[in-house]
């Protein structure tokens, strides 16, 4: 069974971690939302805090090599706070090197960006870290889904369909052996 962590904390835009995370349970997939807090963190919605979500691992309790692959939902807070943390960062660096797919929409890139593992690669964001994203050395396109060998970004909760369809197809397919930092 394909095991799948969501890294995500405070602030993330709760469609953006729900329907991914449905999308990949009803493929089967077993899916933890791995955090830098235990017990809950609670999402943003409609420009207002939202429902909370348990966190099924801390940071400290997990490791790439557990995972088949890691989603990294947005929203404005979320990746902000995850990209202080060097061992989110880390978390993070580890999929890539151990070539695994690697998901990422809105502004989750922001984390990516933090960890050094966007230049040279094809990719897409919300559309107001753009210049961030292209500053890091990657090569943005506005497109709902980019995929790059593994790693698949799209730009806002409207993409979701589109994400979802395109993270399970590279779920399914494993690793990749041109997935790089």
């Amino acid at each position: 069974m394909k095991r799948i962590a969501i890294l995500a904390t405070n602030g993330f835009e709760e469609s953006e971690l729900k329907s991914p995370k449905e999308a990949m349970e009803k493929e089967g997939f077993n899916v933890d939302i791995v955090s830098l807090e235990k017990d809950e963190i609670k999402a943003w919605a409609d420009g207002n805090w939202s429902s909370s979500y348990t966190v099924d691992k801390t940071l400290n309790e997990v490791r790439a090599e557990d995972y088949n692959a890691l989603v990294l939902p947005g929203g404005v807070i979320n990746p902000d706070l995850l990209r202080r943390e060097e061992k989110a960062l880390d978390f993070v660096r580890d999929f890539f090197k151990l070539k695994k797919p690697v998901a990422a929409i809105c502004h989750a890139p922001w984390t990516l960006i933090s960890a050094g593992v966007v230049k040279g690669r094809k990719m897409t964001s919300f559309h107001s870290i753009k210049d961030d994203v292209i500053n890091a050395g990657a090569d943005w396109v506005d497109q709902e889904v980019v995929v790059d060998e593994g790693f698949v970004t799209s730009r806002n909760p409207d993409d979701l369909p589109a994400f979802n369809s395109k993270l399970i197809e590279e779920i399914k397919e494993g690793k990749h052996e041109m997935q790089h930092a």
